[in-house]
C-alpha cells in the first residue's frame, strides 16, 4: 500500500475535549483508533520513538511541529515493528529530505496498519494533557459520537500485562562487536520490550543473549550469564506476570541491571512502591541529577509509571529527577543490582547516560575477573538479529 489522500477526521479524548485535523497513513478498522494519549518532547528521532515497544497500548502526540522531515530507514527500528496505537503531529510532512531516507513516514505508517492525526493544535493538546492528566481517547475518520464512545471504552494501560504482548516468543543472541570479537561476558536480557539500541551498547561490551520475559529465574540461571539487564517496556509495573518473582530469583545469583520498566521491577522487588505519573515523562530533554556527583545529565525518557521514594532498607537512591525529584535510580546495599529510570542508551537523545554500561561491565569484572569465558551460551539460543525475534 501507498500513503493516499488524507481525510477529514478528529481525536476525542476520554474527558470531552475535542481536537480537528486528517487522518493520514493506515486506515484504522472502523474509522477508529483508540489508546492512552501521551505526548513527546523530542525534537528528531520519531522512528525510534515510533518503534519503541514502550509505547504499547498508546497514542503519541509529537510537539515538535515537523514530524518525518527526514523520512525513515531500515537502521533506526527499535524493535521488529511498532507496538504503539497511532500518532498525532502538528505538520507529518509529505515530502522527506535526507540522504538516509529509504523512505517517507507516510509509506512507513500504512506499511505497519498505523493511523496519524495530522493538521493538528498540538500545543494546546499538549498542555491540556499536562493540567488534566494522561487520559485515553480515540481518533479517526468516524462519527464524533463514536469516537467518544471508543474514548470511553479504552480501558488504557492501567491494570493491563502489555509487556507479553511485546517479548520475544524464543531466545536469541547477538555475538558481541568488540574489535577482536572476543568478551569475557555473557548477558542475558529479560525482554520485557527491550530496544535495539540497548542491545547494541551491550554488544559492545559482551555476548548477549534475549529470553522472554515468562521463562522463569532458574530456566535464566541454567544459561549461565554473568549478568543480567531488566530491560525497558510498557505498561503497569504492578500487573507484569510473575516479573518480581523472577528478579527475586535473580538477586544475589547474578549482577542484575535494570533499565525504565526493569528498574521499576527491580525497585518492587526489593520493597518499593510503584505508582502513576500524572502525564508521564516522555522526550529527551529531562535533567537527572547523579546523587554521588553531582553531575546534571540531560536524559532520555520514557515512562508512565515511577518507583515512589519511600526510604526501602537495604537500597539506595542514586539518581533524582531535577523536574519533579521523582526517583531516577536506586541500587541494593546488599546485593548486587541497580537501575535507573532513564536511558542510557537514548535512541533517540543525549548520551549523557551511557557511562552506566561501563558501569555495569565493571561490576561483572569485579565479581568475575576478566577471564571467563563469554562465548558459550546454551545451544538453544539461536543467532539472530533482533527483528527476526
Amino acid at each position: 500500500m501507498t500513503a493516499g489522500a488524507r481525510r477529514p477526521g478528529a481525536l476525542v479524548l476520554a474527558d470531552g475535549e475535542v481536537f480537528e485535523g486528517e487522518v493520514a497513513g493506515a486506515d484504522p478498522p472502523g474509522g477508529v483508533t483508540a489508546g492512552e494519549v501521551v505526548f513527546n518532547t523530542v525534537m528528531c528521532g520519531y522512528q525510534e520513538v515510533l518503534t519503541d515497544p514502550s509505547y504499547a497500548g498508546q497514542i503519541i502526540t509529537f510537539t515538535y511541529p515537523h514530524i518525518g522531515n527526514y523520512g525513515v530507514n531500515e537502521a533506526d527500528f527499535e524493535s521488529r515493528r511498532p507496538f504503539c496505537r497511532g500518532a498525532v503531529v502538528r505538520d507529518l510532512v509529505r515530502t522527506p529530505s535526507s540522504w538516509r531516507a529509504a523512505g517517507g513516514l507516510e509509506e512507513f505508517l500504512v506499511r505497519h496498519g498505523l493511523s496519524c492525526l495530522t493538521g493538528t493544535d498540538t500545543r494546546r493538546l499538549t498542555r491540556h494533557i499536562r493540567s488534566a492528566g494522561a487520559m485515553v481517547g480515540a481518533f479517526g475518520t468516524a462519527p464524533e459520537s463514536d469516537l467518544r464512545a471508543a474514548a470511553v471504552a479504552e480501558p488504557g494501560t492501567d491494570g493491563v500485562d502489555l509487556v507479553a504482548t511485546v517479548t520475544c516468543e524464543r531466545p536469541y543472541r547477538l555475538a558481541t562487536t568488540r574489535a577482536d570479537g572476543r568478551s569475557p561476558w555473557r548477558i542475558s536480557v529479560v525482554d520485557f520490550g527491550v530496544k535495539t539500541s540497548i542491545l547494541r551498547r551491550l554488544a559492545a561490551i559482551a555476548h548477549v543473549e534475549v529470553v522472554p520475559a515468562g521463562g522463569g529465574a532458574a530456566a535464566i540461571l541454567a544459561r549461565r550469564p554473568h549478568g543480567v539487564l531488566l530491560s525497558n517496556g510498557p505498561g503497569d509495573p504492578a500487573v507484569v506476570h510473575g516479573a518480581t518473582e523472577v528478579i527475586e530469583g535473580l538477586l544475589g545469583e547474578v549482577p542484575v541491571f535494570g533499565i525504565c520498566l526493569g528498574h521499576q521491577l527491580l525497585g518492587a522487588t526489593l520493597g518499593a512502591e510503584t505508582f502513576k505519573l500524572p502525564f508521564g515523562h516522555h522526550g529527551g530533554n529531562h535533567p537527572v541529577r547523579h546523587l554521588a556527583t553531582g553531575v546534571v545529565e540531560i536524559t532520555s525518557q520514557n515512562h508512565n509509571f515511577s518507583v515512589a521514594d519511600s526510604g526501602v532498607a537495604g537500597t539506595e537512591v542514586t539518581h533524582r529527577n531535577l523536574n519533579d525529584g521523582t526517583t531516577e535510580g536506586l541500587r541494593s546495599l546488599e546485593v548486587p543490582a541497580f537501575g535507573v529510570q532513564h536511558h542510557p542508551e537514548a535512541g533517540p537523545g543525549p548520551h549523557d547516560s551511557n557511562y552506566l554500561f561501563g558501569t555495569f561491565d565493571v561490576w561483572l569484572r569485579g565479581l568475575h575477573g576478566a577471564d571467563a569465558d563469554g562465548s558459550r551460551f546454551a545451544d538453544d539460543a539461536e543467532l539472530l538479529p533482533p527483528a527476526d525475534c
